[in-house]
């Protein structure tokens, strides 16, 4: 009989063929004309505890082809540190994952990508980070999910029954602005408490 560590192994491998598939797959997509750049995918654990969503990649991240690289990411991993969590229980990626092309077009192009994305990870919290997302999140009818509150920024909200949400700021406009970004850390680091409370596995 398999071990609780061999199970997860196969969990862990599945997961990363699926996100392998789905990676793949969002590179050869033609819905939309994106010849200039490759899409963006997403990048971490593909087991995360911990998705965080922003709406579009910026422009370190599509030079890269890989969401949350550059600042966004650096100030991720500041910021999670800070709150004691583990770097590799996160995963990141982008609601519209086209790098370019006509942007409107692109999000309605890409909801499909991020339920997969949703499944295939199957985070324990969402990071919500702008209303934009809070408004794709709540148009993609994820099974069994609660439409997830803006004005509720900070608190932990119940997504699905096994996914917890947290909304914050938009973080890619906060990064150049200091009031922006207390507004960020403050909203953000409702994350720590969540966290500690996990049960151990």
């Amino acid at each position: 009989m398999a071990g609780t560590d061999e199970i997860y192994e196969r969990y862990l491998a599945r997961a990363i063929r699926e996100m392998n598939t789905l990676g793949d797959e969002i590179a050869a997509c033609g819905r939309i004309a994106h010849p200039a750049l490759a899409p963006v995918v997403g990048s971490g654990h593909p087991l995360a505890d911990i998705m965080l969503l922003k709406y579009r990649a910026q422009s370190a991240e599509i030079q890269e082809g890989v969401a949350f690289f550059g600042r966004a990411g650096a100030a991720i991993l500041k910021s999670v540190k800070r709150l004691g969590i583990d770097p590799l229980v996160v995963y990141g990626t982008n609601c519209v994952k086209c790098a370019d092309g006509n942007p409107d077009e692109a999000a309605a192009a890409c909801p499909a990508w991020l339920i997969r994305e949703i499944a295939i990870t199957e985070p324990k919290i969402v990071v919500v980070m702008g209303d934009e997302v809070v408004e794709t999140l709540n148009d993609l009818a994820v099974p069994l999910s609660r439409p997830l509150d803006a004005d509720r920024e900070g608190e932990i909200q119940s997504f699905t029954p096994t996914i917890d949400a947290l909304v914050v700021p938009d973080l890619d406009s906060c990064l150049n602005d200091e009031t922006s970004k207390r507004r960020f850390w403050t909203a953000f680091k409702a994350l720590g408490p969540w966290y500690d409370a996990l049960p151990p596995y």
